[in-house]
This record gives C-alpha cells, sequence and structure tokens, in this order.
C-alpha cells in the first residue's frame, strides 16, 4: 500500500463562480487527470470528510460562518460577488467544507501513521482568508486551519504553514502575527494581490517573508527558499509541517509573473520532506494554467512518492 494519499471530494466541484473566472471547477478536474495516470497506480485514494464547525472557528469567527451562510444563493441563484474576485454560489461552502475535512483528514493520517504524506486535490483554495473576511477566491483557510487542528487534537506545540503560491498569503499570516507557536513562511511575488508579505515583518521570530520581482527565474526562487525559509524552518522545530501548495508561480501561469517550471514544486517538496522527515501534508492553493497545472501536480506527488525516507528530518526541540 503506498504511504501518499490523495484526498479529494466530489462535491469540491460544487464552487461554481461566474464564467471565465479563473478558479474554475476545470482546475481540479486537470489535477486529478494528471494523478489518475501512470506511475500514481500505488496513491491511497480517499474521500475526504466534511469539514465542520468546530474546526473551521479554529480560524474563522463564529459571525463570519453566519454571515456566508446568510449569503448563500439557492441551487437556482446566481453565485453572490463577495468582493471583486470572490463569489459564493449554492455550492460553494460544501466544496469548501470538504477542503478543510481533506486537510484534517491528511493531519489525523499522519499523527496516526497511517500513511506518511498526503496531498489534497480540493478547491476552492484558501490562504488569503482572514478571519471574518473572504477574499482572493479563498472562503476557508484550510492549510492554517489544519495546522492548528493538529496542535489542539495531538497535544503539538509548533505547527507549521509553508506557503509556496505566488500570492502572498495573508489569511494565514493575520495568525503568525498573535500566535507564536504557529510559523507560517511564504514565497511569492512582490507588489501583486494581495499587497502583503513584506520582508521586515517577522512577528516574534515565526514569520518569514520572501518577496520577489517578477521574471523571478528557478534558480533565485530556489536560493530563497534555500537560504531563508528552510534554515528558519529548522529553528522553529515544527512538529508538523501543512504546505499550501499553490502552482500559479510556473512560467505559463496568467495570473502572475514567476519563471518556475514543475521541477521546481518537486524540488520544494522534496526539501520540506527532508527536512521534515518525510511527513507532510500539503493542499492545493492556485494555479490557473491548465496544462501546467497538471503537469505541476504530477511533479509535486512524484516527489512525495518518490521520497528517500533516509534522507533525515528536523532535529527534535522535546
Amino acid at each position: 500500500m503506498s504511504r501518499t494519499a490523495l484526498i479529494s471530494h466530489p462535491d469540491c466541484l460544487l464552487h461554481v463562480p461566474p464564467v471565465g473566472h479563473p478558479e474554475s471547477a476545470s482546475r481540479l478536474a486537470v489535477v486529478l487527470a494528471a494523478l489518475n495516470g501512470p506511475g500514481f497506480e500505488d496513491l491511497l485514494r480517499l474521500d475526504a470528510p466534511r469539514g465542520e464547525d468546530p474546526d473551521i472557528e479554529r480560524v474563522h469567527a463564529r459571525t463570519y460562518l453566519d454571515d456566508l451562510d446568510d449569503k448563500r444563493p439557492n441551487a437556482q441563484g446566481r453565485a453572490v460577488a463577495l468582493d471583486a474576485d470572490t463569489y459564493l454560489s449554492s455550492g460553494s461552502l460544501e466544496a469548501a467544507r470538504f477542503g478543510v475535512g481533506g486537510v484534517i483528514m491528511g493531519v489525523d493520517g499522519v499523527m496516526r501513521g497511517q500513511f506518511d504524506r498526503a496531498f489534497c486535490a480540493t478547491r476552492p483554495p484558501g490562504h488569503h482568508a482572514e478571519r471574518g473576511r473572504a477574499m482572493g477566491f479563498c472562503l476557508f483557510n484550510s492549510a492554517a486551519i489544519g495546522a492548528l487542528y493538529a496542535r489542539s487534537i495531538y497535544g503539538l506545540t509548533r505547527v507549521a504553514v509553508v506557503d509556496v503560491d505566488v500570492h502572498h498569503g495573508n489569511g494565514s499570516q493575520e495568525i503568525a502575527m498573535s500566535d507564536p507557536d504557529f510559523f507560517y513562511a511564504s514565497i511569492h511575488q512582490e507588489g501583486i494581490y494581495p499587497g502583503s508579505g513584506f520582508e521586515h515583518e517577522t512577528a516574534f521570530g515565526n514569520l518569514v517573508n520572501v518577496p520577489l520581482p517578477e521574471h523571478t527565474p528557478s534558480p533565485r526562487w530556489r536560493r530563497g527558499v534555500e537560504t531563508l525559509i528552510l534554515p528558519a524552518l529548522a529553528k522553529f522545530a515544527p512538529q508538523i509541517v501543512i504546505l499550501s501548495i499553490g502552482f500559479d508561480g510556473h512560467r505559463l501561469d496568467p495570473l502572475a509573473g514567476f519563471n518556475l517550471e514543475a521541477e521546481d514544486f518537486a524540488w520544494v517538496t522534496d526539501e520540506l520532506l527532508k527536512l521534515t522527515g518525510g511527513k507532510l501534508v500539503s493542499t492545493l492553493e492556485g494555479g490557473y494554467h491548465l496544462e501546467a497545472l497538471g503537469a505541476c501536480a504530477r511533479a509535486h506527488v512524484s516527489a512525495l512518492k518518490n521520497y528517500n525516507k533516509h534522507a533525515g528530518g528536523v532535529p527534535s526541540r522535546g
């Protein structure tokens, strides 16, 4: 049996923004199709459970959940605009809840030894969602919810989210700014949406931002991960790492301007696996060029599957 889980759910397709919106159901369909071919037969394929309110409320305010419920259209209604980019259709909250449930299943599986690592192929993305605000295509911050769930349920003291989406995860940073035992690191394109993630922001020493300019090539991006994120993460010594794996840094992506290749996402996955001793839960964030998205998903999951478990891990701090 594979030690790598692929977690998804058909209801993640129920989030339906207006026609032409970049965050379409085609994204998830492409990812799942890419992972359904030769070389991926041994993945442990699991249906995500539905994320429930007590877990979502580890990150989001009760009033926010109530507001989303109030705004949700019925099955015949048109999607409601929550801001210029973010929409709520009749099935959006269910889709987002299965995204939350997927990361929680990944955490449970890793912590209980049912598998070593997991990729949660779900949508919509989550890292822009703040405590009381949907934004940037995002409704629930699944990565942050998963990290705080792990800390609460399994008695961990240090949890981390590493974010390689080309856009800064302002929602995840919001937690790090008030919680010294929650580590957040992001490498992203400076000056684009959402306009946050500055290098001088360090919170309690648990926050690392690596903003890079448009047209950043692979070597410079990798150097930022190697010299700034990995050493800080190793010093923090997290007991679990959630990877916000956005593929919109690919050179073909229409929403940003990095010049990365699919191999870069395999490389960063492998580096984090080495640092964590092979135990990692990743969740899909961005990636809007469908052909590139499929290639990046294959590269990422191949790295998860092919990890050499003798590569070493993070020294324990107790």
